[in-house]
């Protein structure tokens, strides 16, 4: 009898999960269909992979010569996800409502920790993609200096350190070289903050170390000087650019402690870091009665992002 059941359940998995997975595409490919104004295109190829971004525009009447500008680094566990998460509801009102006020909005693709890649690939491709962008400003009507970042979870973490990172940690494509991205503010939702910290791990999906093997390609223990460059608090500095933080305090993914970690460090250091506390939300701001709402809390990095691309 049980060896029946376990033959249903298998093929319930088979039969649904292409069902489920179909179903998901096609409700993204619904919202991605409204928007009018988009482009997609390689940035670099790297190990024989092609790696994209999609760029949205905002309508024309909005663009100008020179436009600023924010990068989208998606998230899943730095071992999924795609770029059109920035199409799901944690982030879909910020999209609208930057190309609403003339923001041009890039999601990149990135290697995915999986195999011989590990987060570090992951930084060095979100590096190459504003160094393309710079080097193409003109073409696709960038402006040079004005520019930001944003992410959530994984992409949260990839986000921060792709803004603190110092530049030549982080080589990428030879082509790209000279162009040294800058980004004037971050959003960072939900991320992780520090392999340093194991206070961090509890309750966490870092709790029994077995997730840093994807983070470093290897354990924690073996791999110091990699932990190092891919803590967001130890790279923060005073002369950081500004960082909004948004956080559950339901998380128990990634606990709010990894931000309210990266604020006392913050503080410290003298550097420019806010946190926005989202009451009663899990990861991805899952949960009833949350406050701020969704709404609000894109509102509310909406507001930052342009205080400081303005």
């Amino acid at each position: 009898m049980n060896y029946q059941i376990n033959i249903l359940c298998t093929l319930f998995f088979c039969i649904c999960t292409p069902l489920l997975v179909w179903a998901q595409n096609a409700k993204e490919q619904e919202i991605l269909d409204t928007f009018l104004h988009k482009e997609k295109l390689v940035y670099k190829t790297v190990d024989g992979q092609d790696l994209d971004m999609t760029i949205f525009y905002p309508s024309p009447e909005l663009m100008s010569a020179k436009n600023p500008w924010m990068m989208y680094v998606h998230g899943g566990g730095w071992a999924g996800g795609s770029p059109y998460n920035i199409l799901k509801k944690a982030t879909l009102e910020t999209l609208k409502s930057l190309l609403g006020q003339g923001v041009i909005c890039i999601a990149i693709e990135y290697r995915l920790a999986k195999g011989e890649t590990n987060a570090y690939d992951a930084v060095v491709d979100a590096k190459d993609a504003a160094r393309f962008l710079l080097k193409h400003a003109k073409q696709y009507k960038l402006h040079k200096k004005q520019y930001g970042i944003w992410g959530g979870s994984a992409g949260g973490h990839l986000s921060l350190v792709t803004t603190l990172g110092n530049n030549s940690n982080f080589k990428g494509e030879t082509e790209f070289a000279r162009y040294k991205p800058k980004f004037k503010c971050v959003v960072s939702y939900f991320p992780f903050t520090s392999c340093l910290n194991p206070d961090l791990r509890p309750n966490s999906i870092f709790e029994d170390g077995k997730l840093f093997e994807r983070l470093l390609g290897a354990p924690l223990a073996e791999k110091p000087e990699l932990a190092k460059l891919l803590s967001p608090t130890e790279l923060l500095r005073k002369s950081s650019p500004p960082i909004l933080l948004i956080h559950g305090d339901k998380d128990t993914v990634l606990p709010i402690i990894n931000s309210t970690y990266m604020l006392e460090v913050s503080k410290e250091k003298k550097a420019n870091v806010e946190l926005l506390t989202i009451k009663n939300a899990g990861h991805s701001f899952h949960g009833e009665s949350i406050s701020p709402s969704i709404t609000e809390l894109n509102k509310y990095a909406v507001a930052f992002i342009m205080s400081h691309l303005n």
